[in-house]
């Protein structure tokens, strides 16, 4: 048992580096000599998932369920195979309808504290038309399951499903006492997105500067920027979040110099600045020179 597990590791070290097809290969010809392994299979699940091969994901889960009748883990991960197969093929998905629902419920009742399996339930309702079971009560019914587990992931939850439901008030309520408690940064950002879908900029804004405030994300202080130059607004804010967004830039942020360079120039161009956004875009093309907003919003500011 030993030497099994020890080789079984190296199948789970080729998962970690993302080496899938020579994992299912590894995890293949494990199975030939240790059959009955299950962890094997569900690693062999894994590889096959992380290909988007979901018939043959679904046969690992599948006959792990059939081997742990009692694992609300399985239940999960094979009610998650069957939706993703089913979201391949939305002509052939209403057959997997009921199997995806029975799966995640069994997790559900198997495990009274199994997040995941509660949050696929709320998003399994919300997004299944009314026609095939979808409604909102079952999914608020998941959403207060998972409040009594994880308080956070509850009014999350409620956010969610009532921002479906275009109910912004409720959205709103929920996801800022999702922020009020968890403060997370994804809190934040489920409560920034739904300003941002209702195109309430200011509260977008209010927030990403608390967010940015309590978790010093630099990509906050560029979503600042963007909005004030997308919505000609609040120049001098923009300004300065943008500048300060290029001075502590770092490769792990996620917009590119080129773009916070862009947005500046759109800023003082709104304020008739020609010299100053001939400046910045100019710093902008330096980075990219085929960089085509850029070299749009160039044109523009020469028309100055």
């Amino acid at each position: 048992m030993s030497f099994a597990q020890t080789d079984l590791e190296k199948g789970i070290k080729l998962l970690d580096s993302k080496s899938y097809t020579q994992a299912v290969t590894f995890f293949k010809e494990y199975l030939n000599t240790n059959e009955d392994n299950l962890e094997a299979h569900e690693h062999l699940g894994e590889a096959y998932g992380y290909l988007e091969d979901w018939d043959n994901t679904i046969e690992q889960y599948k006959y792990l369920v059939a081997m742990v009748p009692n694992s609300a883990n399985y239940h999960y991960k094979y009610g998650g195979a069957l939706g993703m197969k089913a979201l391949e093929n939305k002509l052939g998905s209403i057959g997997l309808i009921d199997d995806i629902e029975d799966e995640f419920i069994k997790a559900a009742e198997l495990d009274k504290n199994h997040i995941d399996a509660r949050w696929a339930l709320v998003k399994f309702y919300v997004e299944l038309p009314r026609i095939l079971g979808g409604t909102k009560s079952k999914a608020l019914h998941y959403a207060d399951e998972l409040k009594d587990i994880s308080k956070v992931d509850g009014y999350l939850a409620k956010g969610f499903v009532y921002k479906s439901y275009n109910d912004f008030e409720e959205a709103e309520e929920n996801l800022k006492t999702a922020v009020s408690i968890g403060g997370s940064v994804t809190c934040y950002n489920k409560l920034i997105a739904l300003y941002t879908s209702e195109e309430d900029f200011t509260k977008s804004i209010i927030t990403l500067r608390e967010a940015y405030s309590k978790h010093g994300k630099n990509n906050y202080l560029y979503e600042i920027g963007k909005i004030c130059a997308e919505q000609k607004m609040n120049f001098n804010l923009g300004t300065e979040c943008l500048n300060q967004y290029i001075e502590y830039y770092s490769y792990n942020d996620s917009y590119p110099l080129e773009w916070a360079y862009l947005r500046l120039a759109q800023l003082e161009r709104y304020q008739n600045n020609k010299i100053k956004a001939i400046d910045y875009i100019g710093k902008s093309l330096a980075i990219k020179g085929d960089f085509k907003p850029a070299l749009k919003e160039k044109s523009k500011i020469l028309k100055l």
